[in-house]
């Protein structure tokens, strides 16, 4: 059977490792064996066993807390969201430039089924592909040198 993948990237980006939260499972197990071992030897009266103990178990707990808020934090924090692409289009006849959304299969030279604006036919091509740039990011280049 095959593993399901992703729907969207942001669904793919979203995901948590299974590996680390097996981990995080392993080292909860681990904490609260040791701090079921740390109680029994309190009871038995072995008070330098039993806090050794818990004190690990407890210390473990907290680190395996940790990270599991770590991970929750990271995958909030990668909203990760696509640059608005634009395409370029020229009319062949009459030499008229326009701009559209980015349609998926969008290549330079490629010739399209839009109407020219200006002489009313379908004689429009490709004439190049870009992104939008934002202006946070025309800050940033001008600032770093980028």
């Amino acid at each position: 059977m095959e593993a399901s993948t992703p729907s969207t990237p942001t669904e793919m980006e979203r995901r948590v490792s299974p590996y680390l939260l097996a981990i995080i499972m392993i080292i909860v197990v681990l904490s609260a064996f040791s701090l079921y071992y740390g109680a029994l030897a309190y009871l038995q009266d072995d008070f330098s066993d039993g806090a050794l103990f818990l004190i690990m178990g407890a210390s473990t707990l907290a680190v395996a807390t940790y990270l599991l808020f770590m991970t929750r934090r990271r995958i909030l924090r990668t909203g990760f969201e696509y640059p608005k692409m634009n395409t370029s289009l020229e009319c062949i006849k009459c030499g008229n430039k326009s701009l559209r959304e980015f349609q998926k299969g969008d290549y330079v030279y490629k010739k399209t089924e839009d109407q020219c604006a200006k002489c009313n036919e379908k004689a429009m091509t490709v004439n190049a592909n870009y992104r939008e740039i934002r202006e946070k990011e025309k800050a940033k280049e001008l600032t770093y040198g980028l």
